[in-house]
């Protein structure tokens, strides 16, 4: 009976240990990811910034989906290709440098979806994002890009916004 006993014991200090040791090898995975991820971010938007067409391109997946600030702006990635060229052409796209960013991961590790807040030429502006794993490296599926508004402005900006918006919902609803 002391030999079990002992055995069960060993057994279970083996099956702590390699659970310790299995956790602190996701939480280095993760945090990982989590680097490669930022890294990618911050060089995506620092190829707009320096109108790097290709760099920023390749970051997005083939079925990539860009969202824009205007109602109307929801692109897969040729048709944002398509808009954006003649930007990049100019030799400055835009410039967003990220304010504040959360990162979060799938169980499995392969997705991930993150949020921030960014400095732009529109003020503070919020993207958020899902991001796949593809090979060793992240890959952009889909991105929006809104523009913050304080509360205590809604009234005003709706007003701004109504002309034109009450259109395209009138046009959307037939």
């Amino acid at each position: 009976m002391t030999a079990n006993k002992s055995n069960f014991t060993n057994m279970k200090k083996t099956l702590i240990l390699l659970l310790l040791t299995s956790s602190i090898v996701f939480a280095q995975n993760d945090k990982s990811d989590e680097e490669t991820i930022i890294k990618t971010l911050n060089n995506w938007h620092k190829a707009a910034a320096n109108a790097n067409f290709k760099a920023y391109f390749d970051v997005l997946t083939d079925d990539a989906i860009y969202i824009g600030t205007d109602a109307t702006e929801n692109w897969n990635k040729k048709a944002f290709e398509a808009f954006a060229k003649p930007y990049f052409d100019k030799g400055k796209a835009w410039s967003f440098t990220a304010l504040e960013r959360h990162i979060y991961f799938s169980k499995d590790s392969k997705m991930a979806w993150f949020d921030e807040l960014l400095n732009t030429h529109m003020k503070i502006c919020r993207g958020s994002g899902i991001l796949i794993k593809v090979k060793n490296s992240w890959k952009i599926k889909h991105y929006v890009l809104s523009m913050t508004i304080p509360n205590d402005n809604t009234n005003e900006v709706v007003k701004i916004k109504a002309p034109i918006e009450d259109a395209l919902i009138d046009k959307m609803k037939k």
